[in-house]
């Protein structure tokens, strides 16, 4: 059943299923709640009590928001943990990845711990040696920017194409769901609002994380050119002892659409470590 809550007139949607310590579920952009169809089931059958949000432009929640930055996205997810009762665990992929993180560090009191699912937490510079040398890299920049331009559907679909190499077997009835959101009024520049937000609120809010944080990257990400190194400046720019980084072989830029068990295999016992009273 969905629910909402209201923030300055407007709705953030989400659903609430099991019992148990609090996990609040983020996704990226252009997507919505249902893209941790395979990750949140799992989390309930493991004990776990589960919001699963769509963020601020997406999904059932509300358009017309003045900005849809990571600090905007980290204060919805916030307002959200202290309404359900807090505290809880974030998991988030892509820009709520970042938004996890500013979450952290300026509510401590009801974040417990973070994972950041090939997450934009830092600034990033043009990267003119990976878009001559890997092709992923490349063809994902390009579809991007075309996205970002000239707001077309197609652009996106070509840009999840290469985004999860490999796709789940409900696929096909999946991308014309997300075809069908993306083609409501509004959607698309929503999208292209979070595509120009930069992820510089974030980065700027790593040292000041005082809880556990886990970052998952994907091999074969084209959202960089070298996955690995982008979670190890994340992971090193937290304070010592604090991250931990984990690359899923093959992954693309949606680990827990394409391998869903893998991300279960190193988020459960990452909250299993993570004291979080429901």
């Amino acid at each position: 059943m969905t629910e909402h809550m209201t923030i300055d007139g407007k709705t953030i949607a989400y659903e609430l299923t099991g019992q148990g310590p609090l996990v609040v579920l983020a996704h990226g952009i252009g997507d919505s709640r249902h893209s941790y169809r395979f990750v949140a089931p799992a989390l309930v059958r493991n004990g776990y009590r589960v919001a699963n949000v769509d963020i601020r432009g997406c999904g059932d929640s509300s358009l017309g928001w003045d900005s849809y930055s990571r600090t905007d996205i980290a204060g919805d997810l916030v307002a959200l943990v202290r309404h359900l009762g807090g505290p809880a665990v974030i998991i988030g992929q892509s820009i709520s990845g970042g938004a996890a993180t500013i979450a952290a560090a300026q509510a401590p009191d009801v974040i417990a711990g973070v994972v950041e699912l090939a997450p934009f937490t830092r600034a990033q510079s043009f990267d003119l040696g990976g878009m001559l040398k890997v092709k992923r890299f490349r063809t994902g920049y390009v579809q991007l920017a075309q996205v970002l331009v000239r707001g077309r559907v197609e652009n996106w679909k070509r840009y999840l194409d290469v985004a999860m190499p490999v796709k789940p077997a409900d696929w096909s009835a999946e991308l014309g769901r997300i075809e069908a959101k993306m083609a409501e009024p509004g959607r698309m520049k929503a999208l292209q609002a979070m595509c120009k937000s930069s992820p510089g609120d974030a980065g700027a809010q790593l040292a000041n994380v005082r809880c556990p944080v886990l970052v998952v990257e994907g091999s074969a990400d084209p959202d960089w050119a070298d996955p690995r190194a982008e979670g190890e400046k994340i992971v090193a720019d937290l304070p010592r002892g604090l991250g931990e980084l984990a690359v899923i072989e093959g992954a693309g830029h949606y680990p827990h659409v394409q391998t869903p068990d893998e991300v279960l295999a190193l988020a459960l016992p990452f909250l299993q470590r993570t004291p979080v009273r429901s």
